[in-house]
């Protein structure tokens, strides 16, 4: 499909600035959500007539309803932005909670609502959502950001379905470690002394030693993967990328799928009689 114009936010940076890169590698023209400008200099340079730079605050709705109403011919829609705070639920500050939902579940709830009427109304487009193994898996140490993205993952599954019958499609990434300075992006908790020799101490002192070290995706694979999915006539409503993404979620689905197996009698044990309960079709 050539031609199609694509909003891409976190355009700026690491596996978001891959995509922009392959994108407009494809010859398809690019509106780039960023907050830093200047961070696109050199992508604008390469391909002036392509790439369109928006200044935007993805926590401020009235600045993604203007952007998405100054761009009503977009194809493809991405929510890439996002972001870590690390630490403890109990160290974290109100400003934490507040700014990891605000920005890695609200504002990618707005750009959708912001985009989709049009969308609609042309019957065709696609949703990226950038989500995460951290989508579908919790470590000790990222409450609010699991929080977030287990909401993000809820949220694209739900309006997957309210929307497919108009011809849009639905994407959800989930990726494992990336190889884009993982730990110098991470926000970091006040650390309360109780919790250093903890599971979070321990998780916590490990990313800081190890993080960037083992971080194991290629960002400009995850780029042309991400790439070549959306092209598919009917994609996958999720795909892990990385094996540490995809050994983490193997492994987790496994102990889910005996645990809720095991939980069959006593499930079934409370229902009344002749009822179904409810099961939508």
């Amino acid at each position: 499909m050539s031609g199609q114009k694509w909003f891409i936010t976190g355009a700026s940076g690491g596996l978001g600035f891959a995509l922009t890169t392959k994108v407009l590698a494809e010859g398809h023209p690019v509106i780039a959500a960023v907050r830093r400008v200047e961070a696109m200099q050199a992508l604008k340079q390469a391909w002036p007539d392509l790439l369109e730079v928006e200044s935007v605050d993805l926590t401020n709705r009235e600045q993604v309803q203007s952007v998405a109403a100054r761009h009503p011919d977009v194809d493809v829609v991405v929510n890439n932005a996002g972001g870590a705070v690390i630490g403890a639920m109990e160290e974290m500050s109100e400003a934490d909670i507040q700014q990891q939902i605000t920005l890695n579940l609200l504002a990618p709830i707005h750009v959708t609502r912001a985009f989709l009427g049009t969308l609609r109304a042309k019957k065709r487009g696609t949703f990226i959502h950038v989500s995460s193994v951290g989508g579908r898996a919790a470590f000790p140490g990222g409450a609010l950001y699991h929080a977030a993205k287990f909401g993000l993952e809820g949220f694209a599954e739900a309006v997957a379905q309210e929307v497919s019958e108009f011809g849009i499609k639905t994407i959800i990434i989930e990726p494992g470690s990336i190889r884009t300075g993982f730990v110098a992006n991470i926000h970091w908790t006040q650390e309360l002394e109780d919790y250093k020799g903890s599971a979070v101490g321990k998780l916590r002192r490990w990313i800081e030693e190890n993080g960037d070290a083992n971080a194991s995706g290629d960002p400009v694979k995850m780029a042309d993967a991400i790439y070549t999915i959306s092209q598919m006539p009917e994609p996958p409503l999720r795909t892990v990328l990385g094996g540490d993404a995809y050994g983490v979620l193997e492994a987790g689905y496994t102990r889910s799928l005996a645990a809720l197996q095991a939980q069959k009698d006593i499930a079934g044990s409370v229902m009344l009689e002749g009822k179904t309960g409810f099961v939508p079709e």
